[in-house]
């Protein structure tokens, strides 16, 4: 579904990616791990044609991209970690007009509900908490139906028992054969959803194996104390 070749990015002296290739495929919910600065966040916003790589390929579903080819983006729902909107728009008003520019018959608004996010629409985005925000990105990812979402930190500012409704709307999302694509630093709350992980250090991928690969190698359950097992131990 995803596949990129010898991606390879440089900002300045910093080599952002350094050949990288991966392959992610339909009904997969892969994490993306690393330190800061490990070259996650270029990679994803690479599939997302926000960054031209300097060498290399990705491709969306057989379809290449490139700067002359958006049309990609329709399969894709992406939630930044951090969602910036015009602050003197209300919700309602943010909601309709991507609504307008994705032009999707079919809808899917139950997270919306889940949120109680009607109830708010009327209100400014410049006014909201973190958390609300972080609630409108997740509801615009997930409304039009995508087969891939593409997940930044998705329960970051959220309250426990909204972050619960988000992973339950991913895991549903999933079981449905969507590739979903999630970078977090809390890696507890990806014990129940991910099935591969992607660990990449200083631009590289240093491993990608199924989690229960990783948990039969190392004899751990939880991710966290699999990853430091295997970063220990050297295994790649």
């Amino acid at each position: 579904m995803i596949q990129a070749k010898h991606i390879t990015k440089k900002f300045g002296r910093l080599k952002a990616l350094d050949d990288v290739s991966v392959q992610m495929n339909a009904g997969e919910c892969i994490a993306i791990l690393g330190p800061n600065g490990c070259g996650k966040t270029t990679l994803l916003k690479t599939v997302l044609g926000m960054v031209v790589a300097d060498s290399g390929e990705v491709m969306v579903k057989n379809e290449i991209v490139k700067k002359s080819n958006w049309q990609y983006r329709r399969h894709i729902g992406y939630m930044p970690q951090i969602g910036r909107y015009p602050s003197n728009m209300k919700i309602a008003d943010v909601i309709n007009m991507m609504k307008d520019i994705r032009q999707n018959g079919e809808l899917n608004e139950e997270l919306a509900s889940a949120f109680d996010l009607p109830a708010l629409n009327q209100k400014k985005m410049g006014n909201l908490s973190g958390g609300t925000t972080q609630k409108v990105s997740a509801v615009l990812a997930f409304m039009f139906n995508p087969d891939i979402l593409i997940l930044d930190e998705p329960t970051a500012g959220l309250d426990p028992l909204s972050s619960e409704k988000l992973k339950a709307k991913i895991k549903a999302e999933n079981d449905k054969g969507k590739l979903v694509i999630i970078t977090s630093h809390i890696l507890s709350e990806l014990d129940d959803l991910v099935t591969e992980v992607i660990y990449m250090q200083e631009g590289k991928i240093i491993f990608h194996k199924k989690i229960k690969t990783l948990q039969e190698e190392t004899g751990e359950i939880k991710l966290s104390k699999a990853i430091a097992s295997i970063l220990q131990s050297g295994v790649k």
